[in-house]
């Protein structure tokens, strides 16, 4: 079981991007699971047709540790299954307690035993990495995190913290940095910003998506790209950063 975690800047499609290589990893023939670690809940919406998932802790405070897996553990396009994390609304308690409560409660119903994936994918709101989002890193549930980025000032920032983040969590022997993953928005110098920020963490550009209208127009249809548009460039464009970080996972696990 390969488990990923994906983090970024909120707002630089970091949800899009894991939806898509959810689908397309799903389509190539794997069990993939989707972990959204946001207290937004929104990371699983384009697999279920713009219909939003009831949160794990939503579901933990109206009906308790009774709550069945089934409940917590929707299927979407193409098979992947969804999980939604959630958060308390704003102003009333820790969003990154919403993580925790979910990610222990999953545990307890030994989702993963159940339901054999064979890719995990936590989808992570990067502008805080402490609490209950630095969790994927810390407590073994992924065994590498990916950075989404593009050439912005913020998101390089936040790309730097996150890096920060994993390199301290790594000398205690949890998930390792497997890469960038440039999601372009075609501002100045971004190719030398993000090759600055990988020579400055240490790391390697994993996979680069290219701006597209087409993935605008999923969105606005609650589709991922490969459903919505699964013959145009946007989509091979997905399938191609898939395979990519798929292959990084296979390369870190030969070596473990």
């Amino acid at each position: 079981m390969y488990k990923l975690a994906f983090y970024g800047k909120g707002g630089i499609g970091k949800s899009t991007t894991v939806s898509n290589i959810a689908v397309a990893l799903a389509q190539a023939g794997l069990t993939v699971m989707q972990i959204g670690c946001d207290p937004k809940a929104d990371s699983t919406i384009n697999l279920l047709d713009g219909a939003p998932k009831e949160p794990v802790i939503d579901a933990l405070r109206t009906r308790g540790r009774d709550v069945p897996l089934e409940e917590l553990v929707t299927p979407g396009y193409a098979g992947v299954l969804c999980v939604e994390a959630g958060g308390p609304k704003p102003g009333l308690g820790c969003a990154g307690r919403g993580i925790i409560a979910a990610l222990e409660l999953l545990d307890d119903k030994h989702a993963y035993d159940v339901y054999k994936p064979d890719v995990v994918l936590f989808d992570v709101l990067g502008d805080v990495v402490c609490g209950g989002f630095s969790m994927p890193i810390r407590e073994g549930y992924a065994d590498q995190v990916f950075i989404i980025t593009s050439g912005e000032a913020m998101a390089i920032h936040a790309a730097m913290n996150i890096a920060l983040a994993v390199d301290t969590f790594q000398e205690r022997g949890y998930a390792t940095l497997g890469g960038v993953i440039v999601n372009r928005r075609d501002v100045k110098h971004e190719d030398e910003n993000v090759e600055k920020l990988c020579e400055d963490i240490h790391s390697q550009v994993v996979g680069t998506l290219d701006r597209s209208e087409t993935v605008q127009d999923a969105d606005e249809l609650h589709k991922t790209v490969l459903e919505a548009f699964p013959e145009s460039e946007a989509a091979e464009m997905y399938r191609r950063l898939a395979t990519q970080v798929l292959a990084v996972a296979k390369e870190a696990e030969s070596h473990a």
